[in-house]
């Protein structure tokens, strides 16, 4: 990969990335049985099929292995409300964990810890802690925030409370609310603490869900082990960046957000050993395991610094490796530090022209205009998104994150 093709991905203009969604197309609340959706089948030679999703199972290769995303949607919203009768509401959205850095350790903080949030309301909140009265667990406790810096357009905000043995995981569980895409132009519903988690979710972390992973039941994935197909896990924290626009009028101008992924050793191993396809759950998933093996390309050149930089795979100055030679690179290396998980984050941009690596397959969804993550299915159908999301619209299919879905072949 030289430096005109590097050229050639960051001159892409995101204009070429646009179509008419009209509102009423965007789902506003999922289907009452998550299987019953529509489900766009694109079969490598450019064929499109409609079926249902609860006929995955029989449509996903003999020789086949399904990776998804674990990763919970936390209580990231926050409500405080300044002393006073009339005191103005800020809102706090916990994006991701300051101190203690790592997410398990943060949650389970009994007494304080810092996030970086975005703030609601921002200018009426200049100085002073914010309080909010809780019962936790049978428990009342008070909430302190407290504004500590800023980190670009976000703030750094620590967190205590006067109720040792509490801990955060349960403040947010019993005082936030599920943090819906804005897209969706309505206020968080209880039905959303169900409808917005995958049924296999189970680490805490994400601000927003592996919405391609909604429409799995129990029926389908058991479906799916009655045909021999192995499923693995992976954890990939979804940040609010993955609702930010890009602004630019090339890609090259966006920058990526960070995000935080976790793969078992094991995991990484099998996928070294290439002995089955890998179909994807979901565009986390995919930027998750292609980053694996840019991962191991940085570990071989010396490089390695904790994160895969958005534009690696488009490094001429890294090494060209095969896949095998590249995963079992990075599985040596989390080895050597006697650890059993590569812990991580990226900020990969997969766009046109990128070549993948690890992936033979994804389960997702319809994504909005002008978005990375439209990107990244027009890269893997080779440039042919069009065609596919013509058809979805001229059938009725259902767009974004409570609607219906797509598998790619």
């Amino acid at each position: 990969m030289g430096a005109d093709f590097q050229t050639a991905v960051t001159d892409i203009k995101i204009e070429d990335f646009n179509y008419p969604l009209p509102d009423e197309r965007i789902a506003k609340h999922p289907l009452a049985d998550r299987d019953r959706c529509k489900l766009l089948v694109r079969r490598s030679d450019g064929s499109l099929e409609e079926r249902v999703f609860a006929e995955l199972p029989e449509l996903l290769p003999a020789d086949s292995m399904l990776v998804y995303n674990n990763t919970r949607v936390i209580n990231a919203r926050l409500r405080f409300r300044k002393s006073g009768e009339n005191g103005s509401l800020i809102e706090i959205f916990v994006l991701e964990p300051v101190e203690p850095s790592d997410y398990a350790r943060n949650f389970a903080s009994t007494a304080s810890c810092s996030w970086t949030c975005f703030v609601g309301n921002s200018k009426k909140w200049k100085q002073g802690a914010l309080e909010l009265p809780l019962t936790v667990e049978g428990e009342a406790l008070v909430l302190r925030a407290e504004r500590e810096s800023r980190a670009g357009n976000a703030s750094v905000v620590r967190f205590s409370w006067d109720a040792p043995g509490v801990t955060f995981s349960s403040i947010i569980a019993a005082a936030g609310e599920i943090p819906i895409p804005p897209y969706l132009n309505r206020s968080t519903e209880a039905s959303d603490a169900a409808d917005y988690q995958t049924v296999y979710s189970h680490i805490d972390g994400s601000v927003a869900a592996p919405t391609a992973g909604l429409h799995f039941t129990p029926a389908v994935l058991d479906a799916i082990a009655a045909r021999g197909i192995p499923r693995r896990e992976l954890t990939l924290h979804v940040g609010a960046g993955t609702f930010q626009p890009v602004k630019s009028e090339t890609i090259g101008d966006h920058l990526m957000h960070s995000e935080f992924i976790a793969v078992p050793v094991s995991l990484i191993r099998e996928l070294a050993a290439g002995e089955r396809r890998v179909i994807a759950v979901g565009t986390t998933s995919v930027r998750t395991l292609e980053s694996l093996y840019h991962a191991g390309r940085l570990v071989a050149a010396g490089r390695w610094e904790g994160e895969v930089p958005q534009w690696a795979p488009y490094d001429p100055a890294l090494p060209d490796m095969t896949t095998s030679e590249a995963l079992s690179a990075l599985a040596e290396h989390v080895e050597k530090q006697r650890a059993d998980t590569f812990l991580a984050s990226t900020r990969v941009i997969i766009a046109p022209g990128y070549r993948f690596r690890v992936v033979g397959g994804m389960v997702t969804n319809f994504h909005q205009p002008q978005s990375t993550l439209l990107l990244l299915v027009s890269a893997f159908t080779c440039g042919d998104w069009r065609p596919m999301y013509d058809f979805a619209l001229a059938r009725g299919f259902r767009f974004l994150s409570y609607g219906d879905a797509s598998l790619l072949l």
